[in-house]
């Protein structure tokens, strides 16, 4: 283990995987950076002007963030599309550059009908940014007719630079990134597990802080699943393999985070709360003092390392037996072997583990094909044979209108915030008024609430102050140093894409810097310049939050609370249709709704950051709404772990469905329904929610006369108790009444 341990470089992928998973980042920026490389060398061979280098720096790198597309199919169509309508955005920037009113009322019409192309799609989307995007570096570059014959040439050769890059020099499959996203969730699975043993570790001292990496590992992880799922239908021979791998990783996922609530609970006088691994800064249950050191949790701390390896490294004969015993080892510990004497919380840690052995054994069959089976131990065979039998199962296995529509009200937003910014833009220059209308427009991409646009149009003003610093700095240090600043500009645009998912305001940031480079090229800097660019994004942030809050407005809590109903109603959705597959109803597509759940979480998070931004007055309403997702989490958690059991049958042996279930599980569906109708204003069947007995004990051996089904069904009442006292908790921060046992 020691020698299989040490660093390289397999270690050192390892961490960049988990850093950017799928390396999509680093591939977005490299391809950016390839593109505007190759545009500048054949202009330069070509002898254009740095004017001209600067028009196909900027439509390279156009052409090639644009396109989102899966398919490269798709992409090539998509590209070729796009050069007539830079072409044409080109010359019509060029024709109505003195024409001052009519360029203006073009300028917000092209605005409209850009943000109004996202309806048809990723090549609506694409084509509506490149015509505005061209149109924009053609007032930047001051475009005129006599120069059209060079811009054309320009742009033509831009395109074909990034068609190259795309196709050729940094080739991007569907495939390549879903193996990519692959060897991530494995790296990030490992750092959770190494977290997980520091916790293991931790004295009262560093307890929160070993809690909290088990957090955001626990949250990265998931976050990779997501993106997984996302890739999964392109990167697939078929959908049978989407399905069986879109349902290791939930295993394997889910088989994770149960490992870390296991462990806490071990360090502790009491079960631990799965709300603990989601809601920052929750209590802790009672720790010891401090970390027990006696032969079991040594053991235990020999088995979390050893599951780490068998996470990390890849099956094979060059890998000998090691790798074989130790995964027959922690296998062993699911039927209850070679467990140590230990109290019963420590034991479960074990048995944990080889839940965890197991999902990470069923993530290699499907991602990695059939693995030799020669050195299986009876365990580790019967392990086999339960997913086998799975995986035959699973291979057996209205829209709103008119102003209403999010792209029209959206497109109807940015054109009269344009406007705003038109006309405040010319008070304060001419020349340079195009950055405020570009602010304006950037604040309404991906987002769909007035507090989105407030929280970005924010952000980006903090990024384009810093990098108003950085600009002067370096514009004294480069001068006209021509090739210099065009190197600084190739790094910038790498770090702009490789930092715009973690953090609007560094992209904003880069983007500036760049652009004083870019003034510097052309003879145009100035300190006045670059203050003025303050100014003019300022003003286009104002003017983007007023059209948001005057024009067809979507206010911040309304919006949270659709996507609150629709989550609620996903998580109902999920756990009804598991109760009804574990009380033994026909198989229903369990893995498809779990990741329905997941994705409307997903979107409620990014909604509420307004809500839970720092700078946001009302704390309150801040604490309120993260404790809200962290339940939410919860729920999701326990729902999916649920539907993971559900689809189990009925393949696995220890497993046989209780018809009382359904039974167990109706008052949390009711409950949940209850609730999301309240939150969208619908008429709920029964005022409030209902409470009752705990369910474990409704549940109890001879209650019914039916007998129990070992621990795996100890577990799935575990999950439903733990989901509707959840449930019950969200009642109360949404204002939904809770109706006592004897009421109900």
């Amino acid at each position: 283990m020691r020698a299989a341990g040490r660093p390289g470089w397999a270690e050192v992928r390892g961490r960049l995987a988990a850093a950017d998973p799928g390396l999509l980042r680093f591939t977005a920026g490299l391809r950016t950076v390839v593109s505007v490389a190759l545009t500048l060398a054949v202009l330069a061979a070509l002898r254009f002007d740095v004017t001209h280098l600067v028009a196909g720096a900027i439509a390279a790198m156009v052409a090639t963030f644009a396109i989102r597309e899966k398919g490269r199919p798709q992409q090539a169509v998509t590209l070729a599309l796009g050069l007539p309508v830079a072409l044409a955005s080109m010359s019509l920037g060029a024709l109505l550059d003195s024409r001052v009113v009519i360029g203006d009322l073009f300028f917000v019409a092209l605005i409209f009908c850009a943000v109004y192309s996202r309806r048809f799609g990723d090549r609506g989307t694409a084509l509506g940014l490149i015509g505005f995007q061209i149109y924009f570096a053609s007032l930047f570059v001051h475009a005129t007719v006599p120069a059209l014959p060079g811009l054309y040439v320009t742009i033509t050769v831009a395109f074909g630079c990034a068609a190259l890059a795309r196709f050729v020099l940094v080739r991007q499959t569907a495939a390549g990134i879903l193996d990519r996203l692959r060897r991530a969730f494995r790296a990030r699975f490992a750092q959770l597990v190494s977290a997980q043993a520091e916790l293991l570790d931790a004295g009262p001292d560093g307890l929160d802080r070993a809690v909290e990496e088990v957090r955001v590992r626990t949250a990265r992880l998931h976050e990779t699943a997501l993106l997984i799922q996302g890739r999964l239908t392109d990167g697939t021979s078929d959908e049978a393999v989407a399905r069986l791998v879109q349902r290791r990783i939930a295993d394997a996922e889910i088989a994770a985070e149960r490992l870390g609530l296991l462990l806490l609970t071990a360090r502790s006088a009491e079960r631990a709360n799965t709300l603990t691994l989601h809601l920052p800064g929750a209590p802790l249950p009672s720790a010891a003092v401090e970390p027990v050191r006696d032969e079991a949790m040594e053991r235990l701390r020999l088995d979390l390392e050893a599951l780490r390896l068998l996470v990390l490294r890849p099956a094979g004969p060059e890998r000998g037996t090691a790798l074989a015993r130790l995964r027959n080892r922690l296998l062993g510990y699911r039927e209850g072997e070679d467990l140590p004497a230990a109290p019963a919380a420590v034991q479960d840690v074990f048995r944990g583990i080889g839940e965890a052995a197991r999902s990470v054994l069923g993530l290699r069959i499907a991602l990695d094909g059939p693995q030799d089976e020669s050195d299986d131990t009876p365990a580790t065979s019967r392990s086999r044979e339960e997913l086998d039998a799975e995986d035959a199962a699973i291979e057996g296995a209205g829209e709103a209108t008119g102003l209403r529509r999010p792209t029209t009200r959206a497109a109807v937003q940015v054109a009269v915030g344009s406007s705003l910014a038109i006309v405040g833009g010319e008070f304060l220059s001419a020349q340079r008024w195009y950055w405020a209308v570009l602010t304006c427009w950037i604040v309404f991409i991906n987002t769909a609430s007035t507090g989105e646009i407030l929280v970005k149009g924010y952000r980006r003003l903090l990024g384009t102050v810093l990098g108003v610093v950085a600009g002067i700095v370096l514009a004294g240090l480069v001068g006209h140093h021509t090739w210099t600043a065009f190197g600084l500009v190739l790094l910038f645009i790498f770090a702009m894409f490789y930092s715009a998912p973690l953090s609007y305001t560094l992209m904003s940031f880069f983007v500036t810097a760049m652009l004083g480079l870019l003034y510097t090229l052309l003879n145009t800097y100035s300190l006045h310049v670059l203050v003025l660019r303050v100014a003019e994004t300022a003003l286009g942030a104002v003017c983007g939050v007023i059209a948001a809050a005057v024009v067809l407005p979507v206010r911040t809590d309304r919006r949270t609370d659709e996507l609150l109903a629709g989550t609620l109603d996903r998580l109902a959705d999920v756990t009804r249709a598991a109760a009804d597959q574990l009380s033994g109803a026909p198989p229903a597509d369990l893995v498809e709704k779990a990741r329905a759940l997941d994705q409307a979480l997903a979107d409620l998070a990014a909604a509420v950051q307004p809500l839970t931004h720092p700078i946001t007055p009302l704390r309150a309403r801040r604490d309120t709404a993260r404790y809200v997702v962290a339940l939410l989490e919860t729920c999701a958690y326990h729902a999916r772990s649920l539907a993971a059991t559900a689809e189990l049958l009925p393949a696995h042996p220890s497993i046989a469905a209780d018809p009382r279930l359904r039974g167990a599980a109706q008052r949390i569906v009711h409950n949940i329904e209850t609730i999301a109708a309240q939150v969208a204003g619908r008429p709920p069947v029964l005022p409030g929610i209902e409470t009752g007995p705990s369910i474990t004990a409704m549940l109890e051996p001879g209650t019914l006369g039916a007998p129990r089904y070992g621990r795996v069904t100890d577990r799935v009442l575990r999950h439903l108790q733990r989901l509707d006292e959840a449930v019950v908790g969200l009642a109360r921060p949404l204002g939904v009444p809770v109706r006592p046992p004897a009421a109900a």
